[in-house]
């Protein structure tokens, strides 16, 4: 007899402080260890950090994490932040790679090269944005 695992999806309010992304982090791995997905943990958690510090790093509001199903043995993490701009490159598009002498530049660069897919959704007016990747 098969079985069939209802979807779920998980989200975390974060405040705009410093220590914020990584309760996120700790989060998503309890998360993934009790849907019994820890096999996606390192990667889902790279994923989280790259996009938690960019909400934290750019915006001056609260962010926040959402984890979901999206089929047998995958999860979307995303994160939702005050500020509707999109990131250059983040959907569509190439972009530059950093200089050897950048501090930043990299995160998208990650993003594309561990997720399965990736993207963005504008919110509208005062509703922010979502950026998210599969794995």
């Amino acid at each position: 007899m098969t079985t069939v695992t209802p979807p779920w999806a998980y989200t975390l309010e974060l405040p705009h402080d410093p220590r914020s992304p990584g309760i996120a982090r700790a989060t998503l791995r309890a998360v993934l260890d009790a849907r019994a997905l820890s096999s996606l943990t390192p990667t889902a958690e790279l994923l989280a950090a790259e996009l938690l510090s960019n909400a934290h790093l750019h915006t001056t509001g609260p962010y926040a994490l959402r984890l979901r199903s999206v089929g047998s043995g995958r999860v979307r993490v995303g994160v939702w932040d005050t500020d509707p701009r999109v990131p250059p490159g983040f959907v569509g598009g190439d972009c530059a790679p950093p200089g050897l002498e950048d501090e930043g530049g990299r995160g998208l660069h990650l993003v594309r090269a561990c997720a399965g897919s990736w993207g963005a959704a504008e919110l509208g007016g005062s509703g922010g944005k979502m950026l998210w990747a599969e794995v």
